[in-house]
């Protein structure tokens, strides 16, 4: 799951601290000296702690950075006439930490700032976002519409829908490709990709916890199969599962 807080490390209040006086150089050079290589004693005495109690009190946790389960790579791809499909595609970066994906998530535009014609995909690392792709080529995706929604709620669900990804919040995470955002004129859609059409069971419970989790209410899902999509077009792509 990701990575959410932490919990007190059980430091002590500042109020139970014994302050050293302030004083020169030498004076501190003198104090240090006696208490080279001792440890923490009980005791009225004023006394330094040992790198052993100081070590004993890190929080490695805060100090290190906190893996994700796999690797994800993001995709930009924008409209241009002059290119082909694959040539307007690009690999952007790939991150397998939670620290490293805030850095990547806050460093792009979100997507309600992209030109008409864009698309954000946030992939698994070696599966490209295209249906041709061996990973996806018998997969299909759950898609929605948003035509009425407002720039606010379109960057949300990306967001909670690319936490949820990466987090493994799906019974079947092992069955997810990515997600996608395509940034249109008349609809945006934000779609998450599976990978293989025929497993019924891994589908509507993806489907049915997509729902749940991103709270859609009575927003329609819908699930399209790829091979379907390649020779349809627009709303006239069949779905078979709708949620």
């Amino acid at each position: 799951m990701v990575y959410t807080g932490f919990e007190s490390n059980g430091l002590q209040n500042a109020g139970e601290t014994e302050w050293v006086p302030y004083g020169e150089p030498n004076d501190w050079e003198q104090s240090l000296a006696v208490y080279d290589g001792v440890d923490l004693m009980s005791g009225d005495e004023q006394e330094m702690p040992s790198l052993n109690r100081l070590m004993s009190l890190i929080d490695y946790d805060l100090a290190m950075k906190h893996p994700l389960e796999r690797t994800w790579t993001l995709w930009h791809w924008e409209n241009d006439r002059t290119k082909s499909w694959t040539e307007m595609l690009s690999d952007v970066t790939s991150f397998n930490t939670v620290e490293d994906f805030f850095s990547v998530y806050y460093f792009v535009k979100p997507p309600s700032d992209l030109k008409i014609f864009n698309d954000y995909m946030v992939f698994k690392e070696g599966v490209r976002p295209m249906w041709e792709d061996d990973v996806n080529k018998e997969g299909g995706r759950w898609i929605m519409l948003l035509d009425k929604a407002s720039r606010g709620f379109i960057d949300k669900l990306w967001h909670d829908l690319l936490l949820c990804m990466i987090g493994e919040c799906f019974q079947f995470s092992e069955e997810i490709c990515g997600v996608v955002i395509n940034v249109r004129n008349k609809a945006n859609k934000l779609s998450l990709w599976t990978k293989d059409s025929r497993n019924s069971k891994a589908i509507l419970s993806i489907g049915t916890q997509m729902k749940e989790l991103l709270q859609l209410g009575d927003l329609e899902l819908q699930y399209q199969v790829h091979k379907d999509a390649m020779v349809q077009h627009g709303p006239n792509v069949h779905s078979i599962y709708k949620l």
